[in-house]
């Protein structure tokens, strides 16, 4: 058995700003505070938060769509990736992120939910709020 959840949040930057920071290491690791490696391309493996998330990008759809497996460190040995897809929608305020993550193992739902919620969109909210952190050499 596993459970899906679904996160959403508003940032003020255009999508493809979203989308090109999802799938870039420095950006990713910038605005989510914590190291991030991908190889943005179908079938590229990508990091995420020093090692914990690891996965694979499965589908691309610039500059709305990113299809990946996605897997944590406290999933159970024999369970599967998960599927994770972000979803980019346009809005007044800037871009309606979705995240639609499904397959995750049985119990650990309402962990991820809140996981996005305090390690993604709290961190990403800030980061793109400011954008003199984007612009500033690393």
């Amino acid at each position: 058995m596993t459970e899906s959840i679904e996160a959403s949040e508003v940032f003020p930057v255009g999508r493809e700003t979203l989308y090109n920071a999802w799938l870039s290491s420095e950006q990713h690791s910038a605005m989510t505070g914590s190291a991030a490696e991908i190889d943005a391309r179908p079938g590229g493996r990508f990091t995420a938060w020093d090692g914990y998330i690891s996965g694979t990008t499965t589908e691309l759809q610039p500059p709305g769509r990113i299809v990946q497996s996605w897997r944590t460190t406290d999933f159970p040995e024999d369970a599967p990736d998960s599927r994770l897809e972000v979803c980019l929608e346009t809005t007044k305020e800037g871009t309606r992120m979705t995240l639609k993550h499904a397959g995750i193992p049985a119990g650990q739902g309402a962990e991820y939910e809140q996981g996005w919620k305090d390690f993604y969109f709290e961190p990403m909210k800030e980061y793109f709020a400011n954008p003199v952190s984007r612009s500033a050499p690393k």
